[in-house]
């Protein structure tokens, strides 16, 4: 339970729902990918053609809804959505699949079964701070929510990533419990057990590069201790954290984008 549960008889934080059917819980699995993608047009991620999150199928976990290749994050809808394959084959959709974004993300939920969701996108400080090849520091509370469960990827990143080796390394680089990892000279990857998650731990990131890249600009910054780091990390650095703090992004994109439904 987090330590910020409200203790008010009667009060409760909300929780990620919980479905009767696989229908269902696809449905809502490809609503929140539009979202998501959503959000992540209007925050600037886009990249011309760059770019995916994928979600697995509830009743095929071998299978996994993306993007189509070449669709701005500001127009899609659950109904432009792609089923992929293992193979990278669309089974549900007329449109292309980005093989970058398959052969990075196929990887990562072969190894990684607790991975639900998985983003990338070549966002501006993202790309920046990853051709450093450096973790980042706890130089804030929020910059500590990943402490320690980051990391670094170095290979394969300065070109276009066509090769399921480097895939396969970027999932040896997140490891058994990662929830980030720099693809240095490309850029951020995450991943979490439901999309809202793995949204967040992008968008969090990417403020986080940018934070940091301002403050080494501006001089040397002060680094959070390890212990309150750490600390830090075990308040803010769940998965239910992740999924709740994308929830006040998600009730904004409903209200203002309800086209994504469609």
């Amino acid at each position: 339970m987090p330590s910020f549960e409200p203790t008010q008889e009667g009060i409760s934080l909300p929780r990620p729902p919980v479905f009767d059917t696989v229908e269902e819980e696809r449905l809502h699995r490809k609503q929140q990918l539009a979202g998501a993608f959503r959000i992540f047009g209007r925050l600037g991620f886009g990249e011309g053609i760059a770019g995916h999150i994928t979600v697995r199928d509830p009743e095929d976990p071998d299978m996994f809804w993306v993007n189509p290749f070449g669709m701005s994050f500001r127009h899609i809808r659950v109904s432009d959505l792609l089923l992929v394959d293992h193979t990278g084959t669309v089974v549900h959709g007329n449109k292309p699949v980005n093989r970058a974004g398959f052969v990075i993300h196929s990887q990562v939920h072969k190894a990684r079964p607790d991975v639900v969701a998985a983003a990338h996108a070549h966002s501006v400080y993202g790309k920046a701070w990853s051709s450093l090849g450096r973790l980042l520091d706890p130089i804030t509370q929020d910059a500590c929510a990943l402490y320690g469960n980051h990391a670094v990827v170095t290979e394969g990143g300065g070109a276009v990533v066509l090769d399921e080796q480097v895939g396969r390394q970027l999932a040896e680089g997140l490891g058994e419990r990662k929830k980030m990892c720099f693809h240095r000279n490309h850029g951020i990857f995450t991943v979490g057990k439901t999309v809202a998650e793995a949204a967040w731990w992008f968008i969090s990131t990417e403020r986080n590069c940018q934070a940091a890249l301002l403050a080494e600009a501006a001089g040397t910054p002060h680094l959070i201790d390890e212990e309150d780091a750490l600390f830090t990390r075990k308040q803010t650095g769940s998965s239910f954290t992740g999924w709740f703090s994308f929830q006040p992004l998600w009730d904004e994109i409903v209200r203002t984008d309800p086209d994504l439904f469609d």
